[in-house]
């Protein structure tokens, strides 16, 4: 028994018949998309990350740049 009640040759007769519909080569295109796609995502999301500073910190700095300017 496999993933929620579908055997493994339920899913090779759906894989083969994907297969024929669609093309090994159209199926490899779409994969590299999709994982090109996840790449670009993680990526935005670390650099995010990284340019966003807690908000104490934040206050913390433009309270000091204030200080510099008037003093």
């Amino acid at each position: 028994m496999g993933i929620g009640g579908i055997s493994i040759w339920q899913l090779l007769i759906i894989l083969a018949i994907v297969i024929m519909l669609f093309g090994t080569k159209r199926l490899r295109t779409l994969g590299s998309d999709l994982g090109s796609a996840v790449k670009g995502f993680r990526n935005s999301m670390q650099d995010e990350g990284k340019n966003d500073k807690p908000a104490e910190e934040a206050a913390a700095e433009s309270d000091e740049a204030s200080s510099e300017k008037n003093g």
